[in-house]
């Protein structure tokens, strides 16, 4: 090869170089320090906004560096690439938070209202890479008292978007908030938010065509939340598969927030270990419908209310009038091929599953479910009858909690104001004895009962016979 033709290739390398970099702006290049000290927000934000406008790319942050910001705004087209080994910090000062990032949709919550990252009516943008954000929000830094506790992420009206691979970290609040938002992709992320209390992991309210796979929740609140905080705003056309959940409170919580419709859900492949409150926790309580749910091939150790779901009435959204809403329905739910391992519980480790008189929970298959209790129920508890309902006097102002009820009369499955219940091959075993009931029926119409096994022996369903 001469030298002409060397010193032409290695102009033709040079050119695809500069062009396969033209769509980078690094951080760096717009004037961040990247110490790890110096507020860095004007020079991020810079960077975002020149990648926008010349139609999107990779706004990098960069390897080995630690990059504080206070509130950034995302926009379209623009993918902020935090790469593996970068940082990129929350500003320890509420003052750095901005108060133009729309809101926290839930009640008596307006501390939560300010956020980190937001983008609004924005699409096609996305966060990558193996770095980390961490939030920085410890209680030393952030608390109601002090001004505030701002979540991580908010996105508002936004459409095709992507987190992936990254790490997230120390929220104040919430982990993210999507809200009214199309086309989302969540895959290979880590959640871990147990430093100050409410961290939710992820929050689609009114959200459609939203795929979470492959990632991990360590969280201080809900893991997962569906939620609908507006009646003309539906959650979706949902798929989350793959995924490892603990929680102080639960794995995934579908409803409270519940003004508008919740349909075609399915949740699949997914562990749930160590979790305090509930693993799937399904309530709507605001007026909208719900239906249309699939849950299966599902392993849970140490979650004392496998499944919760309750149907009732409560105020949950900022947003929503004073007054009550009809109920409106909740049905078509089916539970698959699950493993559940509580013997290192208490005895209140049991299924639950309530409507409310006259406003039943209708069509519910459990179906393959091998489930273990320490047991330890007595006598007492398996004759209570006066177990609460959940009206507003028991809830006074607040969620529908098992805190609320309190010891079940049953050791396996409780269920109550069903309209049309469906177990197959339900598998219960109770590590010491327990008095109570496998499962016990109260106001259920329209069952079937087939296969149910108490420490391997199989049940009479006339054994069963409704409360």
């Amino acid at each position: 090869m001469n030298n002409n033709m060397k010193q032409f290739l290695l102009l033709l390398l040079l050119g695809f170089t500069l062009i396969s970099n033209a769509s980078d702006y690094n951080v760096l290049n717009y004037g961040a320090k990247a110490d790890g000290i110096t507020k860095d927000t004007k020079a991020v934000q810079a960077a975002i906004d020149a990648c926008t406008k010349n139609g999107g790319g990779n706004v990098i942050i960069p390897a080995g560096k630690t990059v504080v910001i206070g509130t950034i705004y995302l926009k379209n087209f623009v993918t902020l690439y935090i790469e593996n080994g970068a940082v990129l910090l929350g500003s320890p000062d509420i003052e750095d938070y901005t108060t133009d990032t729309h809101k926290n949709t839930y009640k008596n919550e307006p501390h939560m209202d300010r956020c980190l990252i937001y983008a609004r009516d924005a699409q096609s943008f996305a966060i990558k890479g193996l770095g980390t954000i961490d939030a920085n929000g410890h209680p030393k830094n952030f608390t109601k008292a002090k001004g505030g506790r701002p979540m991580m992420m908010r996105f508002l009206n936004c459409s095709n978007i992507q987190l992936k691979e990254v790490t997230l970290l120390n929220p104040a609040a919430w982990t993210s908030a999507w809200l009214y938002c199309d086309q989302i992709v969540v895959d290979g992320i880590k959640i871990i938010s147990r430093v100050n209390n409410n961290g939710d992991g992820l929050d689609f309210d009114g959200c459609t065509n939203v795929r979470v796979a492959n990632s991990s929740f360590d969280t201080s609140d809900d893991s997962i939340c569906l939620q609908t905080s507006r009646p003309d705003k539906p959650c979706k056309d949902i798929v989350i598969t793959n995924c490892v959940f603990t929680s102080k409170w639960a794995a995934m919580r579908i409803g409270l927030a519940s003004r508008g419709n919740f349909e075609s859900i399915t949740v699949s492949n997914c562990t749930f270990h160590d979790i305090q409150d509930s693993g799937l926790k399904i309530q709507m309580n605001e007026g909208g419908e719900m239906k249309n749910m699939i849950f299966s091939n599902i392993v849970m150790k140490n979650v004392p209310r496998p499944f919760f779901l309750t149907f009732c009435q409560q105020r949950a959204g900022v947003d929503a009038p004073e007054t009550m809403f009809s109920m409106k329905a909740m049905h078509s739910f089916s539970f698959n091929h699950m493993i559940i391992d509580n013997r290192e519980l208490d005895k209140n480790s049991v299924i639950f599953l309530t409507g409310m008189p006259d406003n039943y929970i209708t069509d519910i298959q459990l179906n393959n479910i091998q489930m273990t209790v320490a047991g330890g129920g007595t006598q007492v508890d398996s004759d209570k009858k006066d177990i609460k309902e959940f009206t507003l006097e028991t809830l006074d102002g607040w969620w529908p909690e098992f805190s609320k009820v309190g010891t079940l009369p049953a050791s396996g499955v409780y269920a109550r104001h069903i309209d049309g219940l469906y177990i197959n091959n339900f598998q219960l075993t109770t590590i010491s004895d327990d008095k109570r009931k496998p499962i016990v029926l109260d106001d259920v119409l329209n069952f079937d009962l087939k296969s149910i096994f108490l420490n391997r022996k199989k049940i009479i369903s006339k054994e069963l016979k409704p409360h």
